[in-house]
């Protein structure tokens, strides 16, 4: 029992880690986006870009700091991110584009900012499942989860 409460809070964890990658890129993606006038594709193009690069970036701060160079730590990244992030962008956006309005709302509306957040809720909720699937099976997270806090085994 102890190793599903294990999994399940690495598990959280790395949706929570995934989820700030790809918020911050969400967010500035979908703020610039929407600040220059962009329409639904313009913008959720640069968002999801964003999203991947701070999702990856953030995967690979601690593996850098634990003495991976960066040839190393960026396969490990990919290997580890692509699919959570994939998952959370794919439903992120989705729900963004279905709430009527949410993407014409504009930055100063908390039509955009509430659809947003929402978004970013259920894709965190479809996110973790991949994620716990991934480190039961020693993929995913579990891939990096040694490296961080500066120790790893190989």
């Amino acid at each position: 029992m102890q190793d599903k409460v294990s999994s399940n809070r690495t598990a959280f964890s790395a949706t929570a880690h995934c989820l700030t990658g790809c918020a911050i890129g969400e967010v500035l993606g979908m703020v610039i986006g929407t600040a220059l006038g962009w329409g639904d594709f313009a913008t959720i193009a640069l968002a999801v870009v964003l999203a991947f690069f701070f999702g990856y970036s953030l995967t690979m701060l601690p593996l850098l700091r634990s003495g991976l160079a960066l040839g190393a730590a960026l396969p490990l990244a990919f290997a580890s991110d692509t699919l959570s992030i994939a998952v959370m962008e794919i439903v992120d956006n989705v729900v963004m584009v279905v709430v009527p309005g949410a993407m014409e709302a504009g930055i100063g509306s908390l039509l955009f900012w509430g659809s947003l957040a929402f978004a970013l809720a259920v894709a965190f909720a479809a996110a973790f499942p991949v994620n716990r699937y991934l480190i039961a099976r020693g993929k995913g997270h579990a891939v990096v989860h040694e490296y961080h806090g500066g120790g790893h085994g190989h």
